[in-house]
């Protein structure tokens, strides 16, 4: 036979070799049956190691599956990478290089050795074990296969001639074996990909149905960054599912690596620091081992499955963390096992403190304030936040208290009624249940970390910590684990519990048990009365009278001595004041300060106000309802504490100078005398309002101020009813004023809106077109909704809803309502009532008043001021008979009730004609009545009805 032989290249001198001729290296990876990645020790610390493709010399094995080959393996070609994988993968071998190009990226042709077994000094050539084996078939250099190849000599001087004739010689003991690729059917795979073949969800539940222990075998074939790689299953309990052979994507749950960039992508992507070294990491440790892993879920995307290794020298997640080349995942985290994600923290919180890889600039987050904060609970504010008062701290001012927030935990939100957004789903529960827990006891709060939180324009320093109360720890976890709440998802990046995998399992039980927010039912929201209407307030009062001594809720303080309370046992809300007290008005809220209602605050009301908060606010008290007054508050007596600790609240509140008893109920001996006698004694200690000095608290109080009628020609500029409306005086100057200053501010804005504060009660400029085209007008925010505003055109009175973006501005200083007030003032018929515009009466009540008063200049009695409206009367020239009384005989009226004329008359200073003209109104109505007309055409309405009026 014919014998070909192959000279090895010699490289030029100017040429330097990839490997030198012989050396020791590891074996990264094994790509098929004749090829491995080589990789050597780094040249120098920080530099990454030199790897290598090594095909052994003279031998071929069959072809691995690839898209090129339809994902089908040549026979044999997948037991040949498996035998030659598990042989030497991981392991330092010997080599020796026969050819090699000029550059790393060159393919390097030669041979490799090991030890045949563990400390034995006899070396095996791997190559013609792969043929022995059945793994690989030599090319043909030697002599040919026939009776001279056994007689052919070989030269025992040439290491080629002797390297060819063992790897013929295994060949034919391959081949009278008939083993692997000689054998009579070879294994050929077909591989699956996952989202092409089959879903993840699939293999996953395929797992737990076959596999032991509901974990897979698999391959890990490559890396793309510390914790993301490609497997390959080769646990055969997937045969017959048709799931050997499958290659998907597994995320490593609980660990989020940095990733590793792609040169080859448009445009190219650079690796985030720290991630080729987490990649070399997790390489050197689970690159091409089989190994076990359990599957937990997927992704979002549902492609890649979220799963652990279980490597026999431990968690390579925990090692990753351990080594600073990754960070806790929190969404895959939820997949695991509770119980091991505390190592994978522990792990985290070493690497941060030691500064290692990402973590190399950590510093923990600063707390402005103090770490711990001991203190007593004043308000639930939401369901996951809550106002302390810390200790030793007085209570003087509201700035003294706390604002934390439960820190990794998300309540439902309590909705907004005036935006028109409703509660989220067990909202209130929420805020009731931690209400229980925390207000009014000592609790101990450990801040973790803190947010800037947007409110209105500017942002808040928000304290996020774990709040402790009595032997509970956690009252967060209390929450969550009656599904309450949730815990919040965070950013890999972003601080959080320190109890945090605490409060994941204690969510993952309240969704097992189907609990609260995690329930499957359809949520009930629960329906209160709200009596706070004084119609309701005086219907229901009867039955809280007779229901005694009745367990509430303080759900809010308007000031020392009026709140309102949820009466759970009548399921409904009242405003509730202390009966016979009076206490000192308080500083009102910044919502009413903005919109100009604000009254001025008296001495120590701030400081009652505060008092009430501190002991009564959200606290369960026990009342007595007495009576109710007009304006639907019920009266009564309220008991704080329990047992033997049980007290009265208006003697506390009087005997500490918090509130006086009402001097009309002493005089009438309505007064208990317990409470006079309480005053009498806060009195000659001086204490509270009682420490003002007599002579300073004469000048405090003066005469109540009496309107004097008076007569004016005017013109209407709005009918809202039949009875309210807006009016202009006839001569007013200042209507001219403002109308030439906002036709100047027109010309010089023109027609497009502008970006500005849209809050109920600003004064805006509002674009408004009367027919004479579109101009701008004064306008009062009355109601904002998404998108739009309400508004009230001031000097004119009309009501209009406008988009806010194109329509509103911005109106100058010198405009304002406080330079210039109002041209357009409100005013109500004096001593009737008419149906709203929704009733026919109401609407016959309207165009009356339009018919006899619209685009004329009529004649006007200004009697008084009650609720912000003029009280007025209407005559037509030369009529002696008032508008007031054509309604009223038109039966589109009815006429004030007696109490209501007296309080209008105890307003002004002469009240005659005003008494008169309640007199001529009621002899209207009465005739009226008897004929029938309007709406007495049905006979007599009864008082029910009052509340259409």
């Amino acid at each position: 036979a014919n014998q070909t032989t192959m000279s090895l290249p010699v490289p030029s001198a100017a040429m330097r070799p990839v490997l030198p001729s012989r050396g020791l290296a590891t074996v990264k990876s094994v790509l098929s049956g004749d090829t491995v990645i080589l990789t050597g020790r780094p040249m120098a610390p920080g530099q990454k190691a030199p790897v290598v493709i090594f095909t052994f010399e003279r031998v071929t094995a069959p072809r691995m599956a690839s898209k090129a080959n339809g994902n089908i393996d040549d026979p044999g070609a997948f037991p040949s990478r498996e035998w030659l994988r598990n042989l030497c993968v991981g392991k330092q071998v010997a080599f020796e290089t026969r050819k090699q190009g000029a550059t790393a990226g060159d393919r390097v042709y030669g041979l490799l050795f090991m030890p045949k077994s563990p400390g034995d000094d006899e070396q095996i050539n791997i190559a013609v074990e792969a043929v022995r084996a059945g793994h690989a078939t030599p090319k043909v250099f030697g002599a040919g296969a026939g009776a001279d190849a056994d007689d052919a000599v070989v030269d025992e001087n040439d290491p080629v001639a002797l390297y060819e004739s063992a790897l013929q010689s295994a060949l034919q003991e391959a081949k009278s074996n008939g083993v692997c690729i000689h054998s009579a059917s070879p294994l050929a795979r077909a591989i699956k990909n996952a989202g092409e073949d089959f879903q993840t969800l699939e293999l996953i539940e395929k797992v737990k149905k076959f596999c032991t222990g509901n974990t897979v075998t698999c391959v890990i074939e490559y890396v793309f960054d510390g914790s993301r790689f490609r497997v390959h299953v080769t646990d055969p309990d997937l045969a017959d599912a048709g799931l050997q052979y499958a290659n998907f994507t597994l995320i490593l749950g609980g660990v989020a690596s940095p990733r590793v960039g792609n040169p080859r992508s448009e445009p190219p992507s650079q690796s985030e620091p720290f991630a080729d070294e987490a990649k070399n990491f997790v390489e050197a440790r689970l690159l091409h081992r089989e190994l076990k892993i359990s599957l937990h879920g997927t992704d979002k995307s549902g492609i890649c499955a979220v799963g652990t290794i279980h490597h026999p020298r431990g968690n390579i997640g925990v090692e990753v963390l351990k080594a600073g080349l990754a960070r806790v995942s929190d969404w895959s985290a939820r997949m695991m096992n509770p119980l091991d994600v505390p190592a994978f923290r522990v792990a985290e919180n070493n690497a941060k403190r030691s500064n290692l890889g990402v973590w190399h600039s950590y510093a923990p987050p600063q707390i402005s304030g103090a770490a711990e904060i001991l203190g007593t609970v004043v308000e639930v504010l939401t369901g996951d936040t809550i106002a302390i008062l810390p200790a030793g701290e007085a209570y003087d001012s509201a700035s003294k208290l706390k604002k934390v927030s439960l820190a990794s935990v998300r309540s439902p939100r309590v909705g907004n009624e005036r935006l028109g957004k409703p509660d989220e789903d067990y909202a209130l529960e929420c805020k009731d249940r931690l209400r229980i827990l925390c207000t009014g006891k000592t609790v101990k709060v450990t801040i973790h970390y803190e947010r800037d939180i947007p409110m209105g324009d500017s942002n808040e320093k928000r304290q996020f910590g774990t709040i402790a109360v009595g032997k509970r720890p956690d009252v967060g976890e209390v929450l969550v684990t009656e599904g309450l709440a949730v815990t919040q998802h965070h950013r890999d990046d972003e601080e959080k519990s320190p109890r945090y995998d605490a409060l994941v399992a204690a969510e993952l039980t309240a969704k097992i048990a189907k609990k609260g927010v995690h329930s499957e039912k359809e949520y009930k929201p629960k329906t209160v009365n709200d009596l706070s209407e004084p119609r309701k307030a005086k219907s229901y009062s009867g039955s809280l009278m007779r229901a005694g001594r009745v367990k509430a809720i303080v759900e809010y303080v308007f000031n020392g001595s009026r709140y309102k309370l949820i009466v759970p046992s009548e399921n409904c809300h009242i405003v509730f004041a202390l009966e016979n007290l009076k206490s000192p008005q308080p500083s009102a809220p910044a919502s009413v300060v903005s919109r100009g209602q604000a009254r001025p605050a008296e001495p120590f009301g701030d400081l009652s106000k505060r008092h009430a908060r501190l002991n009564v606010l959200q606290r369960s008290v026990e009342i007595i309802c007495k009576g109710v007054t007009n304006g639907g508050v019920i009266t009564g007596d309220m008991f704080v504490g329990g047992g033997d600790k049980v007290r009265d609240f208006s003697l506390e509140m009087v005997g500490a100078g918090l509130a006086a008893v009402d001097q009309r109920k002493i005089d009438y001996g309505e007064a208990s005398q317990n409470l006079v006698n309480a005053q009498n004694r806060a009195l000659a200690n001086k204490v509270g309002i009682w420490s003002l000095h007599q002579e300073k608290r004469e000048t405090v109080v003066r005469p109540l101020s009496k309107a004097k009628e008076e007569t004016a020609t005017i013109r209407l500029s709005e009918i809202c009813s039949g009875s309210h409306f807006f009016f202009h005086v006839v001569g007013d100057e200042a209507a001219n004023v403002i109308a030439e200053s906002m036709r100047i501010f027109t010309a010089e804005n023109g027609a497009s809106g502008a970006p500005c504060d849209v809050k109920v009660g600003k004064v805006v400029a509002a674009l408004f077109n009367d027919g004479n085209g579109k101009s701008w007008y004064r306008a009062r925010v009355i109601e904002r909704n998404p998108g739009k505003a309400k508004v009230l055109f001031v000097d004119h009175g009309n009501v209009a809803t406008l988009p806010v973006a194109t329509h509103l501005r911005p109106l100058d200083v010198t405009l304002g309502t406080d330079r210039i007030p109002p041209v357009a003032k409100e005013a109500v018929l004096a001593a009737i009532k008419t149906r709203g515009l929704d009733d026919d009466d109401g609407c016959d009540a309207a165009r009356l008043l339009q018919g006899a008063a619209w685009g004329k200049d009529i004649s006007s009695r200004i009697f008084c001021e009650n609720e912000g409206k003029l009280v007025i009367s209407l005559y037509q020239p030369g009529n002696p008979v008032s508008i007031n009384e054509q309604i009223v005989s038109g039966g589109l009226a009815r006429v004030s009730k007696q109490t209501e004329v007296e309080a209008l008359c105890v307003k002004m200073i002469n009240s005659d004609n005003l008494s008169a003209l309640a007199n001529d109104l009621r002899l209207s109505e009465s005739a009226a009545r008897k004929s029938h007309t309007g709406m007495w055409r049905y006979g007599d309405v009864g008082d029910d009805d009052e509340e259409e009026y």
